[in-house]
Formats: structure tokens, sequence, C-alpha cells
């Protein structure tokens, strides 16, 4: 799939989850993917707490770039969103990637009010510490909660902006290529910014600030669907063609570009009423 896209002028890909370290052979794929002709980047999407035994590898198997998720530093928060997780092991992660030497890693956060809007200004100071970028996303109303409400616990990103800007000062950054994606970023400076700080803030608004116009991007799920939109069910099935036909590349990519068609203007994402998606972004891959 990744070859027939490459050779389609697709010049990023990413993999993701669920949590993609967690696969057995992940070493070899991101080798193996890497080493495509026309494929300028290689990424990846992880949770980090496989990154202390796997950071290296990866970096030396061609994966450049690193997303690890990151909704707070405190260590009983931690376990209570993730229900399993020890933040020890994300750290560690964090650590084992910028000592790998990725050319770039960058950290995700959702923020809801009451769950970790007080951690804001502590993980951007986090960020800035390491050396990295960070990303606050919205959540998008993929599935059935019980959790929370997601209408009373959504934060904006002009509210985390706002929150930011209370500190520091916001400079809009420039963007660079198209893979650079839909994150709108800003570098800072003010009060215990180091003036050689190369840490960029970035906000991905779905809901606030639509960005289906500029989205060039689409997933294949974990059921081997390639999906045209997270908002949208548009989707084509890639499985069942590379299983009634294996190796037939041409065939693969006449259903990859007629299902281009079906990539929508827009989603209409709304909190006030129960989600028109019923998958999860582990079935999709986050």
């Amino acid at each position: 799939i990744a070859e027939v896209f490459v050779e389609l002028g697709v010049s990023k890909i990413r993999l993701s989850g669920g949590e993609p370290l967690i696969r057995e052979n992940v070493l070899s794929l991101c080798e193996s993917m890497g080493s495509l002709e026309g494929l300028d980047e290689l990424v990846m999407t992880t949770n980090g707490s496989q990154l202390p035994r796997l950071a290296s590898g990866l970096k030396a198997a061609g994966l450049k770039r690193l997303n690890i998720s990151l909704d707070t530093l405190k260590p009983s928060k931690f376990k209570d969103l993730t229900r399993v997780g020890d933040i020890k092991k994300v750290l560690a992660g964090i650590d084992a990637a910028c000592e790998a030497g990725f050319e770039k890693i960058k950290l995700n956060a959702v923020i809801l009010k009451g769950r970790n809007d007080d951690e804001v200004v502590d993980l951007v100071s986090f960020a800035i510490t390491k050396g990295v970028d960070i990303s606050f996303i919205e959540e998008m109303p993929l599935g059935e909660i019980t959790e929370h409400n997601r209408e009373e616990s959504f934060c904006s990103s002009d509210v985390i902006k706002s929150m930011l800007e209370a500190h520091w000062v916001l400079t809009p950054h420039k963007q660079g290529k198209a893979s650079d994606g839909p994150s709108q970023y800003y570098s800072l400076s003010g009060p215990g910014i180091p003036a050689n700080s190369i840490t960029k803030v970035g906000f991905i608004s779905p809901h606030s600030h639509n960005f289906c116009g500029d989205c060039n991007r689409v997933r294949v799920t974990a059921e081997g669907r390639l999906l045209l939109c997270l908002g949208n069910e548009h989707s084509a099935d890639l499985r069942e063609g590379l299983r009634a036909f294996p190796g037939d590349k041409e065939r693969l990519k006449s259903v990859i570009i007629e299902a281009m068609d079906l990539k929508p203007e827009r989603h209409e994402f709304d909190n006030s009423k129960s989600p028109d998606i019923i998958r999860f972004m582990n079935m999709t891959g986050g």
C-alpha cells in the first residue's frame, strides 16, 4: 500500500494506531517503508512508552519525525486518563527520542476543561526544556463516550492561546512545506524563554477553525479501509482488492484514484448532539 501511494505522488507517510510500537516487526516495517524511493518523510505518532527501547532503532530504520501524545504531566492524572499508563516510561521515552536525534519531535495534547486545562502553561514549559514542539488539539467527537460531556468540556484553541498569551508573546510562525499539516504554529518570546529556543506551539482546530479546505490527507484504517476524512464515513475497501488480486499494483492504484472523488468538502462536528461517527480514533489511526 505504501509503495503504491508513493508511486502516485504521496511524499509523507505517518504510522499511527492505537499504538504502532507494539507491532512486532515495527522496525523492519519502518526500514522497508523508509527506503521507498520518492518518500520524503516517514513519521510516527506514538504514546511514547516503548521509545526507551526502540527510539534509536527507529531512527536507524529511517523514521524521521515523532509525534508523542502527552495530555498531562501529573502521574496520578496520567494513570487515570490512560487507565494503565506509567508517565515515567513516557518521559523516559521522550528523553530517548531526543537523544536519538530525530529531525523533529512534537508533543500532542488534547485539552479539556476541568480535566487538564490547568496544565497548558506547564506543558509548554516542559516542551521548551526538552527543545521540542507542542500542538494542542481540539477534541473530535468520534465515538460514544460516558466519561465526560463533550460540549461542557470542550476547550477551544482560542482559549488555550489566550492562556499562553497571559505569560508569553506568541508570534505566527511561517508555515513550511504542505506536510506541516493542519497546525497553525507560533514561536514564543518573553519570560523564561531562552533566546535560542526552537520550540513552537501549534493549534489544530477542527471545531473552531475548520481546515478542510487545505486538507490533503487520507488514512488507511485498521480494517484496511481508505478513509477520506476523519469526520465522515466516506471510504474505499483496499483489503478486499489486496486479497483478491495480490501484487496487482495497477488495480490498487485505480481504487485509490477513484476514492479521491469521495473526499468531502468538509466535516460537520457538533458537540451538542450525539456523534455521527461511531468509530473511535484507535480504529481510525491517530
